[in-house]
């Protein structure tokens, strides 16, 4: 009967057979199942620029937010002046235009006429007489209009017959203000150029008038206007013992600079 029999090999063919087998690669670690460790000095590097990113984009935000309030408050600011200045010129050019005064002699009368004999054969008649003038100043602005004292200046025959003065004065806005301007007559300039029968029939005399007045307009004390009123009168008195004796016409001019 036959037996088995372990054949033994031996260590020197076994050793040769296993260094003719093809070497096998170590094995790698996947970085999806073993992430790479990083050290220390990485790790804090990242956590710093990762910082100053942050930092530099808050600081960017910080910049953008304050640039864009300034522009705002810029604008609102120039929008606000341009609005101002455009309502200012509207008001300028109407409401607070200012406007010339008007001047206007409404009548003239004398009283107290008295006629005689002159003194002289060159002054054969004496007249004296006390002219008044009804003044009237009409403001049509909407600030009120302040006048220095007036003068008022008659004249007869090419000769200075009278001078009358008005207290200076103020007319409210869009108001008018009448003055009366009181003066004697200059009896020697006067008697030349009239007669006895016209002091007792009647006769028209042309007595002609200057009067200049100073004054100013203040717009709420932002604009002011400085007015020189000049105004020159033609007026007809029909002088007599028996008639009454004011102005039957008036004609006038004023210049306003």
């Amino acid at each position: 009967m036959a037996t088995g029999t372990a054949t033994a090999v031996p260590y020197n063919a076994a050793a040769a057979a296993w260094k003719e087998e093809p070497t096998r690669p170590l094995a790698i670690a996947s970085p999806t199942v073993h992430p790479a460790a990083t050290d220390d000095a990485a790790t804090g590097t990242g956590d710093e620029e990762a910082a100053v990113a942050t930092t530099r984009r808050w600081r960017s935000m910080q910049y953008l937010r304050k640039r864009r309030c300034l522009l705002w408050c810029c604008g609102c600011c120039a929008t606000s002046v341009v609005l101002l200045g455009f309502t200012i010129l509207v008001l300028a050019l109407t409401v607070f235009k200012v406007h010339d005064p008007v001047l206007t002699l409404n009548l003239v009368t004398l009283e107290g006429v008295d006629g005689g004999l002159g003194p002289t054969a060159a002054n054969p008649v004496s007249v004296n007489a006390t002219l008044t003038a009804d003044i009237s100043i009409k403001n049509p602005n909407v600030a009120s209009f302040a006048f220095d004292r007036s003068e008022t200046d008659f004249y007869y025959g090419g000769e200075t017959v009278g001078v009358a003065y008005a207290p200076e004065g103020e007319v409210g806005a869009d108001r008018t203000a009448r003055m009366n301007v009181t003066l004697d007559v200059l009896a020697d300039r006067v008697s030349p150029n009239a007669n006895t029968t016209a002091l007792i029939f009647g006769q028209v005399y042309n007595i002609t008038s200057y009067t200049e007045i100073n004054g100013r307009v203040d717009v709420l004390g932002i604009y002011k206007r400085d007015l020189d009123i000049k105004m020159n009168c033609t007026i007809m008195l029909e002088v007599g013992a028996f008639s009454s004796v004011q102005s039957k016409a008036t004609n006038c001019v004023a210049n306003v600079s």
